[in-house]
């Protein structure tokens, strides 16, 4: 088993959410010692930011590009081969106003490529990152899940699924800024989340 832990907190190592990720991988690890994983902290080694000259790359013929434009090409290719060499992605996902930190939105951009992990057909988009599993572990400082607040779950659902990976399963550590006993709570339940997620 491959497992690509992706900490998506503008905190690093200190965030809620790569906390979980941390747990959740630990559990995998434990139980197939023989996994490799790969982790990507996105706040120490960002994504590359989705900009004009980043098109202008991307868009150039990989004959045609610029030195320059050849090393932001290969940039983002890194990021897709840690993906497509994964069998299990753990993400940590904090909540930032309502929605993913920037970190973790370059990452989506940066991993998202038509012609490389999804496609357009005649019959509609098609991904092409099937046979995937992706645990998704959320930090968020109130209590959104099952809300219409919740934006970020059916974002990253609709999202994997483009990407060709349904087998998405959800972690949620809620109310971490509401007090000693309600942090308490939230990580119980995520506790609870992530024995289920593992089945």
């Amino acid at each position: 088993m491959n497992i690509l832990q992706i900490n998506g907190s503008a905190r690093a190592e200190a965030g809620n959410s790569t906390r979980l990720a941390r747990d959740i991988v630990a559990r995998l690890q434990a139980d197939n010692p023989q996994a490799q994983v790969v982790r990507r902290d996105l706040a120490r080694s960002p994504a590359p930011v989705i900009d004009e000259s980043a098109l202008g790359a991307l868009f150039t013929p990989a004959g045609q590009r610029t030195p320059e434009q050849a090393a932001r090409v290969a940039a983002s290719d890194a990021l897709i081969a840690e993906v497509e060499a994964a069998d299990v992605i753990v993400l940590g996902v904090p909540m930032y106003n309502f929605g993913i930190s920037t970190q973790l939105k370059n990452w989506i951009d940066a991993i998202a490529r038509a012609g490389v992990t999804f496609r357009y057909t005649e019959n509609g988009p098609e991904g092409l990152l099937k046979g995937k599993k992706v645990f998704v572990a959320f930090a968020r400082g109130g209590r959104y899940r099952g809300t219409p607040a919740d934006t970020q779950t059916p974002y990253l659902q609709i999202l994997f699924g483009f990407l060709g990976i349904t087998d998405v399963r959800f972690i949620y550590a809620e109310g971490l800024n509401m007090g000693e006993e309600a942090v308490k709570q939230g990580f119980a339940e995520a506790e609870a989340d992530i024995a289920t997620a593992l089945g």
